[in-house]
């Protein structure tokens, strides 16, 4: 399994693609610049099989629709948060949009529950880590050892809790109970920023300390 890092948009949020050797491919949070985004997806030679999103924040869902309309696909996220696409008050954009609010129409399917998933080619694991919002979650995928954090975890940082539903000590007992019990190789892929490790996070990780 091969993946992709492509910051889009202001906030330069990390879209994911996530494909294999027959290069169909997972999108996950196609924030913003969906004419880049395809110009990529064009590029790898990549068919798109669905829009996965570790959470419904606008800065990780503005060009869910344009993507999803170009290829045909569908697109999940977490029940908790299946009103967000649709209310720019729930998804930010009302508050921190200097222009238009971002909406986009509901979500074709709901994760209900964490535990082993198949869409198309693709088996992995989601994971709930809500505290950066109540339906945060994360993409794990064992066999190729790494996992998709979302805004959870960042390389030395942790999500932002001050917006409406996060909860800060949520997010850190979600980080503590899902993530840092993953193998110290598995690469975390996270929503802002570059890469980085279970293991760098476990010893360097000034918001995990005394973990």
């Amino acid at each position: 399994m091969k993946w992709k890092q492509i910051p889009l948009g202001p906030l330069q949020t990390n879209c994911y693609l996530v494909y294999d050797e027959r290069k169909t491919c997972l999108i996950v949070d196609p924030g913003e610049n969906p004419r880049k985004l395809t110009g990529i997806i064009e590029e790898l030679e990549l068919k798109p099989e669905a829009i996965v999103l570790t959470h419904a924040h606008f800065d990780h869902i503005g060009a869910v629709d344009r993507i999803r309309d170009k290829y045909g696909i569908k697109v999940y996220i977490h029940e908790k948060e299946k009103d967000w696409l649709t209310d720019p008050a729930l998804n930010g954009s009302k508050y921190f949009m200097q222009h238009e609010p971002i909406k986009a129409r509901e979500a074709d399917e709901l994760f209900t529950d964490e535990g082993p998933i198949s869409i198309a080619n693709f088996y992995f694991e989601v994971l709930e880590t809500p505290g950066h919002s109540p339906g945060s979650v994360s993409f794990h995928f064992p066999k190729s050892k790494f996992i998709l954090a979302g805004d959870a975890l960042f390389q030395g940082s942790i999500g932002r809790t001050d917006l409406p539903g996060g909860n800060h000590n949520q997010l850190i007992k979600s980080i503590h109970d899902k993530l840092l019990v993953l193998p110290e190789e598995t690469e975390v892929l996270p929503g802002h920023g570059p890469t980085t490790t279970i293991g760098m996070e476990m010893e360097s990780n000034p918001f995990l300390n005394g973990f």
